[in-house]
């Protein structure tokens, strides 16, 4: 299947994206004097690779190329890019010697992002497969640009300031803003895909079993009345007997 150009842009996206990873996998600890260039370097590549997920989808709307491929690659590559930035955020080389965290991002914070995750690919995969558009909301753009700025901003504060107590205090409350947009990211997308499950797919109520039960009655009422004929000649006799 030949690529269009947004999709094309996609890929390269996830090409950034190993080489993001590559650069903070070989970098010494962020408290070292000699991390700060493998810091710009992260900084810069991660900021390409989000600029160029806003390109991507607006070509694709513009030329009218919006596919399957695209709705389904592209949430994909995004999730890689951001779950696997706070992964190493939240890893020892982003740690001081005495164990302080230099980026704020504790380990529960990657366990909730890439929960959620998880959870709305599988939503993505069972309805592509149904046919059934599941493509991303605005919920799901804002929780996006927030995570990606909470990222460039802490890796840009470590890489340009990172003695400075105010740009810590904006990363603080960014990873906050994370939380709190991710979770409400995720109650849109299961309220959306709550209500857009086919109805054959929910589990029964207990509303369907009354017309095996009126049914039920229905053919225990002939059977009662059957047995009432059988044994009126029954009474008759010992009426007349006694």
């Amino acid at each position: 299947m030949p690529l269009n150009i947004p999709n094309q842009i996609t890929l390269a996206r996830l090409l950034l994206a190993c080489v993001f990873f590559v650069i903070l996998a070989v970098a010494p600890p962020a408290h070292a004097l000699a991390a700060q260039t493998y810091l710009i370097a992260a900084f810069w590549v991660f900021l390409v690779a989000v600029v160029s997920d806003v390109i991507d989808g607006h070509l694709a709307r513009m030329l009218k190329q919006v596919s399957t491929f695209g709705r389904i690659v592209d949430p994909v590559v995004d999730k890689v890019l951001v779950c696997g930035a706070f992964a190493f955020l939240a890893g020892a080389k982003f740690h001081s010697p005495d164990g302080a965290s230099l980026s704020d991002v504790a380990p529960w914070l990657v366990v909730l992002i890439l929960g959620r995750e998880l959870l709305i690919s599988a939503f993505r995969a069972q309805s592509e497969a149904t046919g059934r558009d599941f493509s991303a909301t605005w919920s799901g753009k804002i929780k996006m640009i927030v995570q990606s700025t909470t990222v460039c901003v802490i890796l840009g504060r470590l890489a340009f300031f990172p003695t400075s107590a105010a740009w810590r205090q904006i990363a603080i409350v960014l990873v906050w803003l994370t939380v709190i947009v991710t979770l409400w990211s995720l109650y849109t997308y299961v309220r959306r895909a709550l209500r857009t499950t086919p109805i054959a797919d929910r589990p029964p109520t207990h509303a369907s079993s009354e017309p095996d039960d009126q049914e039920h009655r229905t053919i225990s009422s002939p059977s009662r009345a059957a047995d009432d004929k059988q044994s009126a000649p029954s009474r008759a006799v010992s009426g007349a007997t006694a």
